[in-house]
């Protein structure tokens, strides 16, 4: 394969590396912000329920009150626990992007590390070139002095 070929390659690799670390990052995001949801879904229930606490303590509850905030409560357990599966399912997406993106990366360091070899390999190649000029060139006048 020739270079430009491979710098190509490389390119293109560089360009589905980058597209897979910014799903990535937005799959973490989203894992993020469905947290901060599940922590204020948690914090208002605890929140809640305190304030019936208070009330009961301090006015006393009828019963048919006392099962309507049981029964909202159990509605937001509900909501916590949903947002819990939602959660489950953002994790398991963020960590198929992270693989892809690895897999990404894992080849374009290939791509690039096949580049850097045939780098090197041109490099010796030109040494061995030079080198035999020189040789050429230091037996040549290695003759004219003899024959002078």
């Amino acid at each position: 394969m020739a270079n430009s070929q491979l710098h190509l390659v490389a390119q293109l690799e560089q360009e589905k590396e980058e597209k897979a670390a910014m799903n990535f990052q937005l799959a973490q995001s989203y894992v993020n912000e469905q947290r901060m949801k599940l922590q204020g879904l948690e914090q208002y229930r605890l929140d809640y329920f305190r304030q019936i606490q208070l009330k009961g303590r301090s006015e006393g509850l009828k019963a048919m009150t006392f099962n309507q905030h049981q029964d909202f409560i159990a509605k937001l357990d509900s909501a916590c626990e949903q947002q819990r599966k939602i959660i489950h399912n953002a994790v398991l997406a963020a960590d198929q992007r992270k693989s892809i993106w690895l897999q990404h990366q894992q080849k374009r360091k290939a791509v690039e590390m096949l580049l850097e070899k045939k780098k090197q390999e041109a490099l010796m190649k030109e040494a061995k070139q030079d080198q035999k000029l020189m040789d050429e060139v230091a037996t040549q006048r290695f003759f004219r002095r003899i024959k002078n």
